[in-house]
This record gives structure tokens, C-alpha cells and sequence, in this order.
């Protein structure tokens, strides 16, 4: 029963949004009475949560197969590949952890850290990947920022085409970063031992 409202909410939930889709919308899909629905979870709040777990294990799963197979390169290009087959997917409504930030981040702390953590594991994954591949791991910044924004941009235009532009800017900055002599240098140097900077720092979103 438990996974049976976890599968309505990320369907519910995905198609039309989280502040659209109450309790009582829940039990109608379900067949599951409120007092059984609040038994079984929380708060709202805790469904949420839990269905933004299943989905980052989703795209863990998706990210893995994209880049299964061929040299670094190709498997760094690969993940815009995938990227382009969800977006033309006929229930693609962008990234739920964009759309979740974009209701709930400012109002719920803990939503806001599972869609950071999501993310900045996300950019985790392509630095091992770009280190892999000979480049300097700041290039993982810079390929995780085309993903997201073609996810938004996708989800908008309603077409996989930013899939393809970015995977083509993908190319452009894997084969400089692969050619900058200084890259393998900056991979490989030793820490600075200059005083870390108080500036802030971010992972894409």
C-alpha cells in the first residue's frame, strides 16, 4: 500500500504539481482513506520526500546506463544521449527536483536540501567521469550546467532539441579542456596552500 500511494504522489505530483495535488487527491487515486494515508506517512511533507528519494535513485539508475559502455569521452557526450530520450518522452515536465525547488524551496528547509544534495551528486558523478576522461575537474561544473538547463529549457520548449545543443556545446568544451595542455597539470598539481577563499560556493541546480 505504501508503495502504491509513493507511485500515485510521483505520478500526481509530477503532472501537476506538488501545491496542486492534496490529500484528498491522494485517496481518490488510491482508494486509501485519509486516517490509512497519515498512518502510512506523516505529513505531506514526508511523501514528498520520499517520492524525491525514489527519483534521485531513478536518475542515479539512468545516468549509470548512459555511460555503461565506450571510451571517457564518449561516455561524458552519452548522458546528453539520455537526456534527448527522456525529453521526448510523452510525460516529460522537466526535472521534478527543479519543479519541487521552484514550490517548495524557499518554504520547506528539507526540501531544499534533497534537491541540493540530488544535485551536487550529480555533478560528483561527472567529476569522476571528467577526471577519467584527462580533463580538469572544473569542466564537471560546466557539462552539469548545460544538463540542467536543458532539463528547464526542454520542459518549456516542449521539444528534446536542447538536448542536442547542449551535447554539441558538451563536445566543444570536453575537446578544449581535453587539448589545454594546462589540464592535465591542474589535475594532477598539488593543493595550494593559499588561504581558502570566503567567498561562497555552489553546485548547479
Amino acid at each position: 500500500m505504501r508503495a502504491a500511494v509513493l507511485a500515485a504522489a510521483d505520478r500526481l505530483y509530477y503532472a501537476l504539481g506538488i501545491q496542486a495535488v492534496g490529500m484528498d487527491a491522494l485517496r481518490a487515486e488510491t482508494g486509501v482513506s485519509l486516517k490509512r494515508l497519515y498512518s502510512l506517512f506523516p505529513s505531506k511533507e514526508s511523501i514528498v520526500e520520499e517520492v524525491l528519494h525514489g527519483r534521485h535513485r531513478l536518475w542515479n539508475d539512468l545516468v549509470e546506463d548512459a555511460v555503461r559502455a565506450g571510451g571517457a569521452r564518449q561516455r561524458l557526450v552519452a548522458i546528453y544521449d539520455m537526456l534527448a530520450r527522456w525529453f521526448d518522452q510523452d510525460d516529460f515536465r522537466g526535472c521534478m527536483f527543479i519543479n519541487s525547488f521552484g514550490e517548495l524551496g524557499a518554504t520547506s528547509p528539507r526540501i531544499a536540501e534533497i534537491v541540493r544534495a540530488h544535485k551536487a551528486q550529480f555533478q560528483a558523478r561527472l567529476t569522476e567521469l571528467v577526471v577519467e576522461a584527462g580533463a580538469s575537474s572544473s569542466l564537471a561544473a560546466q557539462l552539469a550546467i548545460l544538463a540542467e538547463g536543458a532539463q528547464t529549457t526542454a520542459a518549456i520548449a516542449g521539444t528534446s532539441d536542447a538536448a542536442r545543443q547542449a551535447r554539441a556545446a558538451a563536445e566543444v568544451l570536453i575537446d578544449a579542456a581535453l587539448r589545454d595542455p594546462d589540464a592535465e597539470s591542474a589535475r594532477t598539481a598539488p593543493a595550494s596552500t593559499a588561504p581558502a577563499s570566503t567567498a561562497p560556493t555552489g553546485t548547479a541546480s
